[in-house]
């Protein structure tokens, strides 16, 4: 059984990119990383940063930060786990990389290459987006991409200069962690 469509037999490493731009922005990203249901083992998580807008800027900064976990869920039973978080967190839908209270992707899912209708992965855009990449290469700055074979620091070395700020928060996991 593919890990696309199936449960994974073993524990697969797992990135998850969290951001959120309204309301309390640190207490979204705490909120939904302590939601993170008992079958993703969180391994190392992130410090917070905060980032202007990218495609579009007419919207508060964001605060983004990324989660090292590891699971059993296959990709779709894991994109079905993070919406329900979303939804939960009061997530409503708006236009294309508009303002959001919670926003959570799958960066990758271990080595695995894949897409259909509703995932990608590794997800498709992170290597031009700092708010992904500087989170990322704090805690797996050696992580391979599997199409570029770049590490996440190279792939943030590559990048036009975008505004991140390190935010003097050590980690996004509460202390119940």
């Amino acid at each position: 059984m593919s890990a696309m469509n199936g449960r994974s037999q073993q524990e697969i490493i797992v990135a998850l990119g969290l951001g959120a731009n309204l309301g309390d922005r640190a207490a979204a990203l705490r909120s939904a990383v302590d939601a993170l249901p008992p079958d993703v083992r969180i391994i190392q998580t992130s410090p917070i940063y905060e980032t202007a807008p990218l495609y579009v800027t007419d919207q508060p900064a964001f605060y983004n930060a990324a989660v090292i976990g590891a699971t059993c869920l296959s990709p779709p039973d894991l994109l079905r786990a993070i919406k329900y978080i979303e939804r939960n967190l009061g997530r409503e839908p708006t236009f294309r990389y508009g303002p959001r209270i919670i926003d959570i992707d799958i960066l990758f899912y271990g080595d695995l290459v894949a897409s259909n209708a509703d995932l990608a992965l590794p997800h498709p855009l992170m290597t031009e987006r700092a708010f992904v990449l500087r989170p990322l290469a704090d805690i797996v700055p050696e992580w391979r991409h599997p199409i570029t074979h770049e590490t996440a620091a190279q792939m943030l070395e590559k990048l036009p200069q975008q505004p991140v700020r390190r935010i003097e928060w050590n980690h996004v996991a509460s202390e119940s962690q």
